[in-house]
């Protein structure tokens, strides 16, 4: 049991670094790409904007929802009978 719960702990921990780094990565080439097109078209800005902050929120939405998996496998781990 103490290995099931062990192995679980370290893939929450892997799962959420990749995720952070993966979330991280994104949002630093989104950003540069923003920065690029309203620097060639500065006044299409709010549209960019708008568009980015949509992308934003549906990325902190399924990073809450690797949250919730994650707490589902640490405290209700079906693994564990």
């Amino acid at each position: 049991m103490e290995t099931i719960l062990s192995a679980t702990i370290s893939a929450i921990g892997t799962m959420l670094g990749f995720a952070f780094l993966g979330i991280g990565i994104g949002i630093g080439i989104l950003g540069s790409k923003v920065a690029e097109s309203v620097g060639r078209n500065p006044e299409t800005k709010n549209d960019v904007v708008h568009s980015v902050m949509t992308i934003l929120i549906c990325m902190t939405v399924f990073l809450l929802l690797l949250f919730t998996f994650a707490f589902f496998l640490l405290f209700f781990n079906p693994l564990v009978a």
